[in-house]
């Protein structure tokens, strides 16, 4: 309904970005089945079942281009307990990986991106959930966690999310 929507108002479909995510805290033992679906669910298959619709329509166009975000946790452990989170994460950046490829030859391009610790609205959630609400502290340690000892901002993500969907990175995929 998304896409039809989206194309009944506009014609074609240029941009697709899927910017979802869901965390869980856990390991494999103590992670329950149903919150590892729930967090593959969102944080994979929506972006799967988004590419599926949009990529026919990029194709036939003549082009396109797909920017998901991921995280750093899909690259490493980042000391955090979330096996379910890092493995979605993960699997989003082959996704893209292999998607970029197999479509290069057709103008869509798919890109990736993994942003690290970012300073958002989530940050006060985070702190009430995993700091028993010292967000004061929680900010301080995350600011720590970063190599360059600041977290990034919402704006950070965004331009490099522009930059990667406009026609200036036109040579970037995969």
């Amino acid at each position: 309904k998304m896409v039809d929507a989206c194309i009944e108002k506009f014609g074609r479909i240029d941009i697709l970005i899927n910017n979802v995510g869901r965390s869980e805290p856990g390991g494999p033992v103590e992670m329950s089945e149903e919150t590892w679906d729930d967090q593959m669910d969102v944080n994979v298959k929506s972006a799967f079942l988004c590419c599926k619709a949009v990529l026919p329509i990029m194709e036939k166009q003549g082009g396109g281009s797909i920017v998901s975000i991921s995280s750093v946790a899909g690259l490493a452990y980042i000391g955090k307990p979330q096996v379910g989170y890092a493995a979605s994460k993960a699997a989003m950046q082959q996704l893209t990986k292999t998607t970029a490829v197999i479509y290069a030859d057709r103008h869509v391009r798919l890109n990736c991106v993994a942003p690290g610790l970012m300073f958002t609205p989530l940050v006060e959630r985070l702190a009430q959930k995993y700091a028993k609400g010292d967000y004061e502290g929680f900010v301080a340690h995350r600011h720590k966690q970063v190599p360059a000892g600041h977290m990034g901002e919402a704006w950070d993500v965004a331009n490099t999310v522009v930059f990667l969907a406009s026609d200036e990175s036109r040579y970037i995929t995969g």
